[in-house]
């Protein structure tokens, strides 16, 4: 139990279930299945379907761990099975084939739809209790794909995320009571991990990065939570070239009717370090609800945007009870919000859908920014009310600071550049 009872945003106390950190051993997790004593060697070829064998035959046999040895191992697609964890070693590398005909073509989620699109290399569906650990490495092996995408995009400037088809890293599906930790995530084709429909899901101590250069890999966002209740990301190093920890849960004007679509309840970023990205903290492109979100104790090295909120005129959206809280480092946008239109498409609607960020704090944050406050007042397409910024340090470039978009605003122990903008509240 935890010494001092804490809440999220909207006064529900924080469940004990959050501060349970411990990592399994390798050990506990079963009966081990070693790669290697399977005929799977570090010799270059593809084995997805010797590793696939593999998995079947530990979940045949009452379940285990497929373990990774040192080297590097090449597969496709992979299907983890119930009761069969994954642990990649010290020095062990499993990698993603770089040709997309290795991985399967399924009814998936992705992109905010349930669509015919491509798996992602790690995949599992409908499993309580799955663990990924170990000091090892997965990797995507995406440099191949991002080359593609930058060439059709040079080609066709309109072209989509899918139309160069990738694969994600991981993706879970219906999944509960998952950990992931201590791995190297990296160099993703597209997204680098994937949660659809999962709760009670940790990630601790992992290291998810994709370069910005020299090839940039597009929309490798490091942690997509989508339709997901109670999800803790901890002690984690985030570097990718989009956004951090991204919340999704389904995008269009009937978003919000859709079965398949949701909201994301209940998630704790705490204690990480972010290198370059896009967001570190992200609501949307294809998201419509989310409540009771926390970010906290973390230090940011050169990211974009501390809180992105990227309102929808095509989707009706709910932010609510976001707190961030304890930030320190250099941080291009403190907060951003402000009308997101890519692939903007109403589907014959013949209103734009009303949207909705309110009871967002932000405080004790010690940052330098380029531009501390970049929210655009757009009552016709989106309305923010209850908005709290308390004991802010900000250096900005751009020191703009205005309550014109917010309705109930407050503000306490607010100095930017050394100038302190008293305490007031503003209707």
């Amino acid at each position: 139990m935890t010494e001092k009872r804490e809440f999220f945003p909207d006064g529900t106390p924080i469940d004990e279930w959050f501060y349970d950190t411990r990592i399994p051993t390798l050990e506990e997790l079963g009966k081990p299945y070693v790669l290697t004593a399977y005929g799977i060697l570090d010799d270059g070829k593809i084995h997805t379907k010797e590793i696939q064998r593999v998995i079947d035959l530990a979940a045949e046999e009452g379940g285990g761990v497929l373990v990774v040895p040192a080297g590097t191992y090449l597969t496709g697609s992979l299907y983890f099975k119930p009761g069969v964890n994954l642990y990649v070693a010290e020095g062990g590398t499993l990698k993603g084939s770089d040709d997309i005909s290795d991985y399967d073509l399924k009814e998936t989620r992705i992109e905010g739809e349930t669509c015919l699109y491509f798996v992602g290399l790690i995949n599992a569906d409908g499993i309580d209790g799955f663990t990924m650990c170990g000091p090892g490495t997965i990797d995507g092996n995406g440099l191949r794909s991002w080359k593609g995408f930058w060439l059709r995009r040079k080609w066709n400037p309109n072209c989509t995320n899918k139309d160069e088809q990738r694969p994600r890293l991981v993706y879970l599906s219906n999944c509960k009571n998952v950990i992931i930790a201590d791995l190297k995530l990296q160099n993703s084709h597209f997204w680098t991990t994937h949660l659809y429909r999962c709760d009670h899901v940790k990630y601790l101590n992992c290291r998810i990065f994709s370069p910005a250069y020299p090839v940039k890999a597009p929309s490798t966002d490091a942690i997509d939570i989508d339709v997901c209740t109670d999800v803790l990301v901890k002690n984690c190093y985030l570097e990718v070239n989009d956004d951090s920890v991204v919340l999704k849960g389904g995008r269009g004007p009937w978003a919000d009717q859709l079965p398949e679509n949701g909201m994301n309840e209940r998630v704790i970023v705490e204690d990480c370090t972010y290198g370059f990205c896009h967001g570190c903290l992200t609501c949307g492109s294809d998201a419509f609800g989310a409540k009771n979100i926390i970010l906290r104790r973390a230090k940011i090295h050169g990211a974009g945007n501390l809180l992105w909120l990227k309102m929808r005129p095509d989707t009706p959206q709910h932010y609510e009870y976001i707190l961030v809280e304890d930030i320190e480092g250099e941080i291009c946008h403190f907060i951003d919000i402000n009308p997101w239109t890519q692939f903007f498409d109403l589907k014959g609607r013949k209103d734009v859908p009303l949207s909705y960020a309110d009871h967002v704090t932000m405080q004790n944050c010690d940052c330098e920014c380029e531009i501390f406050f970049n929210v655009k007042d757009k009552k016709d397409e989106y309305r923010l009310s209850d908005f709290k910024f308390q004991n802010l340090n900000i250096r900005a470039k751009d020191k703009g600071f205005s309550m014109k978009a917010i309705e109930r605003a407050t503000v306490e122990g607010v100095v930017v550049n050394g100038e302190s903008y008293g305490n007031f509240e503003a209707d």
